[in-house]
């Protein structure tokens, strides 16, 4: 069985050492560096190309979101996942990873059996988090920005087709496939052919990033419970 490979990034050496003492003990993970500020965790995921990055949001030289921005979009590294760890779940920082390419967040305080959880799940290509977790935390905080909203800024792609769109919709309010396939009366099968073909047009690593978008693109408009007039 070949381990999960991780990195650890965050500024504080206590949280690093705490992190790789837990992860350590587990045979089917392996902690292959650490690093304390985000250029230094950018040249570590470059060169070891690890499974999961848990990438702290505030640090100095580089901050996690740019750090997991340029991970995310960085085609050698299709296959490594970032967990954004911080202190409050209810953080325009969050949001901003999330943005930025983030699969998921955790709480630092997390219990130690949460965060072997996390990297598993991730690594798996699962989501970590609950579609409605993150539909609750994009919707906090648009509900705090500006009255005025500004122009989408993503554009759907134009080969989607409204079943996709409408496979989009559900995604974002935090469906399930196999809720999704009560809903539309189809089989969890043909929902995961939908949801697979959604995530390549989208351009999207996963079901976070597809939620993020919907709102994004103004597909799904907060508070609303539905899709936005597609015009």
């Amino acid at each position: 069985m070949t381990a999960i490979r991780v990195v650890i990034a965050d500024d504080h050496a206590l949280v690093r050492h705490g992190f790789r003492s837990i992860l350590g003990d587990e045979p089917d993970i392996e902690v292959v560096a650490e690093a304390s500020n985000g250029t230094d965790a950018l040249s570590a995921t470059v060169r070891e190309a690890p499974d999961v990055v848990l990438m702290d949001i505030r640090m100095p030289m580089l901050d996690g979101i740019e750090a997991t921005r340029l991970i995310t979009s960085d085609p050698r590294l299709t296959g490594t996942r970032v967990v954004v760890l911080t202190t409050f779940d209810l953080d325009e920082y969050v949001f901003a990873a999330l943005r930025a390419g983030a699969s998921a967040f955790l709480l630092k305080g997390a219990e130690p059996a949460e965060l072997i959880d996390a990297v598993r799940i991730v690594a798996g290509g699962e989501a970590l988090l609950e579609p409605s977790a993150t539909r609750r935390l994009i919707e906090a905080y648009v509900a705090s920005a500006p009255a005025v909203a500004p122009a989408p800024a993503v554009v759907l792609p134009e080969d989607l087709t409204g079943r996709e769109r409408e496979l989009l919709v559900l995604i974002a309010q935090g469906a399930t496939n196999a809720e999704i396939a009560e809903r539309l009366v189809i089989s969890p099968l043909t929902v995961k052919s939908h949801v697979s073909r959604i995530l390549t047009k989208m351009d999207a690593r996963d079901r976070t990033q597809l939620v993020v978008l919907a709102y994004e693109s103004g597909l799904v408009v907060p508070g609303a419970g539905g899709a936005s007039d597609p015009g």
